[in-house]
């Protein structure tokens, strides 16, 4: 992502209540916003109904609508938006499986939708309840070490931005995210 200190300064605007900061601030991160929101379609199966479009403006809609959020800077303002696409996603994935009415979705074990996405590049469809029920158990034993995944895996941030998101330094993040890998992968296999 791109440090641009137009973005931090758009926030800073917008949290001070300058609404035109908000109309300048949309062109400026609606490509990256676009990108990550591909990238979680990309890990949906071939039948998902909702498109990359869809997710990306209902994100911002709810991203606009955010009150309480002190914007620090870019990396927090995506990490927020990855964690809104996240729940869109999960409300989206409830609602399709109660019209199912208990139909069967494939499990994708999740060492290989966590893990191989974001080690090895592969992106098959993800049972994102179970990725969901996975983050959530590592943050209520490691907070942080949850938050470092949820920001890595679907923020796409780089380990200077989740240290600057979460305000600890490069090395601890790195620490965090070997922990939380070791983590998941000793979980998923419990888990497969």
């Amino acid at each position: 992502m791109d440090s641009s200190p137009d973005v931090t300064q758009y926030l800073l605007d917008w949290g001070a209540g300058d609404q035109q900061a908000l109309d300048r601030l949309m062109p400026v991160v609606y490509g990256e916003l676009y990108r990550l929101g591909r990238s979680y379609m990309r890990r949906e199966g071939p039948d998902h109904t909702l498109q990359a479009t869809a997710l990306i403006n209902e994100a911002y809609l709810q991203l606009i609508r955010q009150r309480r959020v002190s914007w620090q800077d870019r990396s927090h303002f995506f990490a927020v938006a990855a964690t809104m696409m996240r729940r869109i996603l999960l409300h989206h994935a409830e609602r399709k499986q109660a019209a199912k009415r208990g139909g069967s979705q494939p499990v994708v074990n999740l060492d290989e939708a966590v893990i191989g996405t974001v080690i090895g590049g592969n992106e098959p469809s993800i049972d994102l309840f179970a990725l969901d029920r996975a983050i959530e158990e590592l943050q209520q034993l490691d907070p942080r070490s949850g938050r470092v995944v949820e920001l890595k895996f679907f923020a796409g941030l780089t380990a200077k931005e989740i240290a600057e998101v979460l305000k600890i330094s490069e090395a601890t993040v790195k620490r965090e995210w070997r922990m939380a890998r070791a983590w998941l992968q000793r979980h998923l296999g419990q888990a497969a």
